[in-house]
């Protein structure tokens, strides 16, 4: 026959049993759970990061297409702008160019007004000294007008053949053994202006 008192024993034993069984799966439960909890948290974390992390490449990319836009508009406006100053520039020297050949012109009139005055003298004239005397003096102011505008005759005479100064039209035997190499004929003057040549003089050289 069964001990009354060993059965509560085994019952008490029994029920300890099954609460320590609850308490460890509870426990167990819980540990699940708050697993869930950090994975659910550590991929929402990561999600954040990622659409932050793209949210700051758009941005960067809208300054970056703001910026090209701003520099392209420069660009244009610089172009745009040099194109005007190049066609200003052009009209201004195409400008200046008629003015100055106008001015050199005008200066030329008295000149022209000279030799006029020296032909209807020349036809009245009977002292051909005086006639020659008249055509002199209209050289002369001739000279003195284009040297006015920078015109200098070039030396050429007796001086080493420079073929950045002359124009060689032929070769003679030197008269004298100094002038070999040298000018000793001026066929036509030559002229320049400052350091620029507007006609080269043509010479005879000697050898």
């Amino acid at each position: 026959m069964v001990d009354n008192k060993d059965m509560k024993e085994e019952l008490k034993n029994t029920e300890k049993k099954e609460q320590v069984n609850q308490e460890v799966k509870s426990s167990k439960d819980k540990n699940t759970d708050n697993k869930k909890k950090k994975t659910s948290s550590s991929s929402k974390k990561k999600k954040s990061s990622g659409s932050s992390e793209l949210k700051k490449k758009d941005e960067e990319i809208e300054k970056l297409r703001y910026k090209i836009s701003e520099i392209n508009d420069k660009y244009l406006r610089l172009s745009a702008e040099f194109d005007n100053y190049r066609k200003r520039t052009l009209k201004e020297k195409s400008d200046l160019i008629k003015t100055a050949g106008g001015e050199v012109l005008s200066d030329l009139l008295p000149v022209m007004d000279d030799f006029e005055r020296a032909l209807q003298a020349m036809e009245k004239a009977e002292d051909i000294n005086a006639v020659k005397d008249g055509v002199s003096l209209i050289y002369n102011k001739f000279k003195d007008f284009i040297k006015s505008k920078g015109v200098v005759e070039i030396d050429a005479l007796n001086q080493d053949f420079d073929t950045d100064m002359h124009e060689a039209l032929t070769k003679i035997p030197a008269p004298e053994e100094k002038l070999k190499g040298k000018v000793v004929d001026v066929i036509q003057k030559g002229y320049k202006i400052e350091d620029k040549v507007i006609r080269y003089a043509k010479v005879v050289v000697g050898e």
